[in-house]
């Protein structure tokens, strides 16, 4: 049997040491998290990666839960252009922006300070 060279000789993975669950969090680790995460935005904010969240191994519900408690909201998705063609109708029913879960949540600025 071999073993993987991603493991520490505690048994944990090299990407989760040091890390902290956040099954029970409190506000300090969710802060500490998102800022770790946060990468500046245009609006002079901060944007957080629906995708870094997930990866994080986190409660993503409750870091998503704490970005919108601290006035984050998720990116609106792009308005989409009608399709043409001869069956553009009933490739692209939605009609316009399609709801979908967001990629990214945008904090505004100071948020996290």
């Amino acid at each position: 049997m071999r073993r993987s060279r991603h493991r520490a000789a505690s048994g944990t993975s090299r990407c989760t040491r040091g890390k902290t669950s956040v099954g029970a969090v409190d506000d300090d680790e969710i802060r500490a998290l998102v800022t770790r995460l946060a990468r500046p935005h245009l609006s002079g904010g901060e944007v957080i990666e629906r995708a870094a969240i997930l990866a994080e191994g986190a409660d993503s519900a409750a870091v998503i839960e704490w970005i919108t408690a601290h006035a984050g909201i998720p990116e609106t998705a792009v308005a989409t252009s009608p399709t043409h063609g001869l069956h553009g109708s009933r490739l692209g029913d939605s009609g316009g922006a399609e709801s979908r879960t967001p990629l990214r949540f945008v904090l505004p600025a100071g948020a996290l300070a």
